[in-house]
């Protein structure tokens, strides 16, 4: 189920170096965005982001062999999903929220195993896409107790 935002939207233009910079409607893009995963459809992914892009994923570490996590370029990113939609063919993500910001854009879904992930975009002055984070809900060790025990604690809401 999608948050709606009731009408009270957050502006998407600014002005920088008094020109203006303008981020695109971020329900349309989400939309967009999501679509093309659902497909799978890479490259109607790939039209969202510049050529130089940089993306970060923790996920990027286990596809990437060798990889820091950090993805430079539209190329090299193109080859990283192309890999993941390899290993994971019945990936499919369900949209829960959007959210606007100066040049970026949020969106928060839950993939195909159910994990929450938000994608995190930072948009050129082009329009496109030139920094990405994928990040996903962080999990802490609670302090020990008497036996020495400690368990996760999962940091977020409950969604469901």
């Amino acid at each position: 189920m999608l948050i709606e935002s009731q009408g009270r939207g957050f502006p998407t233009d600014c002005i920088r170096n008094n020109r203006p910079v303008s981020t695109p409607d971020p329900e349309a893009f989400a939309r967009s965005w999501l679509d093309a995963w659902n497909a799978p459809d890479v490259e109607a992914v790939l039209e969202h982001f510049s050529n130089d892009v940089v993306f970060t994923s923790p996920m990027a570490v286990r596809v990437i062999s060798g990889s820091d996590g950090i993805v430079h370029g539209k190329q090299a990113l193109r080859a990283y999903w192309m890999t993941a939609l390899q290993r994971i063919p019945d990936l499919h993500f369900e949209l829960i929220g959007v959210y606007a910001g100066v040049r970026t854009i949020v969106i928060n879904y839950r993939n195909h195993t159910g994990t929450f992930v938000d994608e995190v975009l930072t948009f050129g002055e082009d329009g496109l896409v030139s920094e990405g984070h994928g990040t996903y809900i962080a999990e802490l060790r609670a302090p020990q107790a008497d036996d020495g025990c400690a368990s996760p604690i999962a940091l977020g809401f409950d969604r469901q």
